[in-house]
């Protein structure tokens, strides 16, 4: 008996590891009362030891019909997740791994991905951009009427391998085409405005050139959009103003101006906000057609030299090649900068603490981020006033819990360990707005 049942796990367990696209997985949804403040959290999944974690910040997270939550998840290793925000099922919507960023669709139920192409002797040719048809997929798997994967999926087209090896990836605001990185060597070949930059900072990263290129999704074709000096990390498009690309400076921490934005052409390249050397700028994120939030952040010691341990990583709080940056002697907290006017405004910053990833409602009224000690806030753009949603949420020691606001701006998406048995596996969890915070600018 002992025999059979192990025998029947290790099934379980293979099945798990090779399940097709489409597959169900049971619900696991729990809603609570935050411990601290009250507000409801939806706990969308809540197993330990799954790998789940919600798509960066930078990108859009839910469905067009909005009714899905997408995700990363170990459930099927390398493969992503849906999740429905009412009922709870569970649904893999990738079949063969993926790449870099997924790229949820705000006006059609696709999801774009992007992973490794191979040539008939299995060597490297490149980087597939698909897209999978949601709507399509999610009904087949509601009625128990599965296909093979190439039911669900279109290849757009291959990006050249010497173009781009690494699977970052963003939809336009037109959803006709997508962007990433360039590989530095083809990088180099193309006209580029600045002296090529150096490594900055203690982490040896942020050298140049980099670049962005574009794929057209309904052609194939790619083709280069800039060069810059410096290493490029986070690509978005901005969703309301196709044409427009926001990228950053990467160097695993401050960087010399972290946020920049060009068009699609590559014209109009320009630094979204020119910090001084006293500004430790990171995590921008386009919030609406005009608009860009971005952290300030101030988690280092004013005394230069003053030891400070921030999650493990001393280096990143306390070593001086960092330069000057990063303290509350100068301006910090949550910045908006208007993308037409150029203007930033500064939010606000959480008392006591610093914020680190941030978001912002497309209909103006909210900010909000988290901060060193997991916790979430927003702010009332019109009055300044800083809220606290939600506490507790325990994440790995590298990572944080990540606010996305919904669309209609009703709730907020977070990554969480407040379930977990070992304190530590990440769950995606739905943060509720309180009616009394959405009743403040009904119209």
């Amino acid at each position: 008996m002992k025999r059979l049942l192990t025998m029947a796990a290790a099934t379980a367990f293979t099945l798990a590891l090779t399940a097709q696209i489409g597959t169900r997985f049971p619900s696991e949804r729990k809603v609570i009362k935050d411990p601290k403040t009250g507000v409801e959290l939806v706990f969308l999944t809540s197993k330990s030891g799954t790998g789940d974690s919600k798509i960066y910040q930078t990108h859009n997270q839910w469905t067009s019909d909005g009714k899905w939550v997408v995700f990363r998840s170990n459930r099927v290793r390398g493969e992503a997740m849906a999740v429905n925000e009412e009922t709870g099922d569970i649904v893999q919507v990738t079949e063969g791994g993926f790449t870099g960023m997924l790229c949820v669709a705000r006006h059609s139920m696709n999801l774009y991905i992007m992973r490794q192409a191979k040539d008939k002797n299995g060597e490297r040719a490149g980087m597939e951009v698909v897209e999978i048809n949601l709507e399509k997929l999610f009904a087949d798997s509601e009625a128990g009427k599965l296909k093979k994967k190439d039911a669900y999926e279109r290849l757009c087209g291959v990006i050249p391998k010497e173009m781009c090896s690494e699977g970052d990836m963003a939809l336009d605001g037109s959803e006709q085409s997508v962007y990433f990185r360039l590989d530095k060597e083809y990088a180099r070949k193309m006209p580029i405005a600045e002296p090529i930059a150096p490594n900055f900072g203690p982490r040896n990263m942020g050298a140049g050139p980099g670049g962005i290129g574009k794929m057209d999704l309904k052609t194939g074709k790619s083709e280069p959009v800039v060069a810059v000096h410096f290493k490029v990390g986070h690509i978005q498009g901005n969703p309301w103003h196709p044409g427009e690309v926001i990228f950053c400076w990467e160097t695993g921490g401050k960087a010399p101006t972290r946020a920049w934005i060009c068009n699609a052409d590559g014209t109009e390249l320009r630094p979204i906000y020119r910090e001084t050397e006293n500004d430790w700028v990171t995590h921008e994120a386009v919030i609406s057609e005009d608009e860009v939030v971005l952290a300030i952040i101030g988690h280092r010691p004013i005394n230069k030299g003053e030891q400070k341990k921030i999650d493990g990583l001393e280096s990143f709080a306390t070593s001086n090649d960092w330069g000057p940056s990063g303290t509350k002697e100068y301006a910090t907290g949550i910045a908006v900068v208007n993308l037409r006017t150029r203007e930033l405004t500064l939010e606000g910053q959480v008392p006591g603490d610093n914020f680190w990833h941030v978001a912002g409602s497309q209909d103006g009224h909210w900010v909000a981020g988290d901060d060193f000690a997991r916790e979430l806030w927003v702010i009332d753009r019109h009055t300044g006033e800083r809220i606290l949603l939600s506490a507790g949420h325990k994440t790995t020691a590298r990572d944080h819990v990540h606010p996305t606001f919904k669309p209609d701006g009703t709730e907020i998406e977070i990554q969480s360990a407040m379930l977990s048995e070992d304190g530590r596996s990440m769950n995606i969890c739905i943060v509720r707005m309180p009616q009394y915070l959405l009743d403040r600018y009904k119209k």
